[in-house]
């Protein structure tokens, strides 16, 4: 069964994470002790995510530099082949616009066809680091619903030059690649207000989308107001709350800086007295509680936790909540 699938058959409220690929040259057994830390929660799924390109200058000899494309962490696809292969955990590899062209994102399909990889997180993706604005890769995509019109042509047997492929085996619905998308509880940075930010993500859902995992919030009334939001427009699909534990002081100021999220008064009055990084987590992991019992007792399909680097805090969540 798919993951869009699973979460929109009956079930308790499922358990899944997010893992970073690591930096190049590096091991993947940091990703495989996260792992191996939270599969007692027995996971539904685990994300994978993707990361761009970023351009650099690279001095060749005295005042002359070449410009080239220097990927800190690769290896989406081989992770999730390989988290598969070890584990038998569905993989949910991000494929993303930024940074990326359609030739580039077809490879990505063949490869994850010929694995056997077919449940897919389609997103815009961040901006480059030094551009005011986001700026497509040329020969790529602009907005996540193109992607999603991308895996569509691909699903229904063409490549994106318009000739055909034969990489699926048969014509069951097990054979397509099936997709989630993000949505925003506190407006995307760059709509202009939330009722287009909604119309874009019912677009995504209308394309094919088969579910909604959002970005991180630490209210849930935001949450639950996201949802009612969404079904008012008519948006069906499951919809998934994604879950941060706070960890460190940085986090007071980098997470509402780059999410573009509001803490709500009752955190930011026990964030306040916090001195250390091992005040923050005492915070955060006991915040990320009584969150995830409340939208347990709701009843969401799943609660997916962004872990970066912070399993060993879900797992302290995941043992009080499951």
């Amino acid at each position: 069964m798919s993951v869009a699938g699973f979460l929109a058959s009956e079930h308790p409220t499922a358990f899944s994470f997010e893992v970073l690929p690591p930096p190049k040259g590096n091991s993947i057994d940091q990703i495989y002790k996260t792992i191996d830390r939270l599969r007692e929660f027995n996971p539904a799924y685990i994300n994978i995510t993707t990361h761009r390109s970023e351009v650099i200058y690279r001095e060749t000899a005295p005042d002359t530099f070449i410009r080239v494309e220097e990927r800190h962490r690769p290896g989406t696809v081989a992770i999730a082949a390989a988290i598969k292969a070890k584990y038998g955990i569905t993989p949910v590899p991000h494929l993303i616009c930024s940074g990326y062209n359609r030739q580039e994102t077809e490879y990505e399909l063949i490869d994850l066809a010929f694995l056997g990889i077919t449940d897919l997180i389609l997103l815009r993706g961040d901006k480059a680091k030094n551009d005011p604005r986001f700026v497509a890769k040329e020969g790529g995509w602009t907005h996540a619903s193109e992607l999603c019109r991308q895996v569509n042509q691909f699903n229904s047997g063409q490549l994106h030059d318009g000739s055909e492929h034969h990489l699926f085996s048969g014509n069951g619905e097990e054979s397509v690649f099936t997709y989630g998308v993000a949505g925003y509880p506190e407006k995307h940075e760059e709509a202009m207000n939330g009722h287009i930010d909604l119309d874009m993500l019912k677009q995504k859902t209308d394309l094919g989308a088969g579910y909604v995992v959002t970005q991180m919030f630490f209210d849930n009334a935001k949450y639950f107001d996201f949802v009612q939001r969404c079904r008012n427009i008519g948006i069906k699909v499951p919809i998934v709350p994604g879950i941060k534990p706070l960890a460190t002081l940085r986090h007071l100021t980098t997470l509402p800086k780059t999410f573009h999220i509001d803490f709500p008064e009752p955190l930011v009055a026990e964030l306040s007295r916090c001195k250390t990084n091992d005040d923050v987590k005492a915070v955060g992991v006991e915040w990320a509680i009584e969150q995830c019992r409340e939208l347990k007792a709701a009843g969401v399909p799943s609660i997916h936790f962004y872990s970066m680097n912070a399993g060993e805090l879900i797992g302290q969540i995941a043992r009080a909540v499951y």
